[in-house]
């Protein structure tokens, strides 16, 4: 499966900043895809750069564009099915930066 997501990925990668002209959709990094084991259904992650309205705008605007993007996989990879897919916001970036400040806030505590 892994080679199916990482594949998955890089097509809508290309696609979101490529074809896609939906003026809700900002800066736009897609980080990971998981697809179910019997291609169903596709998780994609996202990492999305501005505020959480911004944020907001752009799962919209993928959401609405889905159909465009699952053609482009299914023209591109041939798969035995053409996933359905589920756009999240990817927030490890976000949670990385808070863990820093905590861990740094400790440290000069401690010294």
């Amino acid at each position: 499966m892994r080679r199916v997501d990482e594949a998955v990925r890089e097509v809508l990668g290309d696609a979101v900043n490529q074809v896609l002209k939906d003026p809700r959709v900002g800066f736009v990094t897609v980080t990971e895809v998981r697809t179910s084991a019997d291609l169903r259904q596709a998780r994609v992650f996202v990492s999305v750069f501005g505020t959480a309205d911004e944020q907001a705008a752009t799962l919209e605007g993928l959401a609405s564009a889905h159909g465009v993007l699952q053609g482009r996989i299914a023209r591109e990879l041939r798969l035995k099915r053409t996933p359905t897919l589920e756009f999240m916001l990817d927030d490890t970036a976000e949670k990385a930066a808070k863990l820093e400040a905590i861990i740094e806030d400790v440290t000069e505590d401690a010294g």
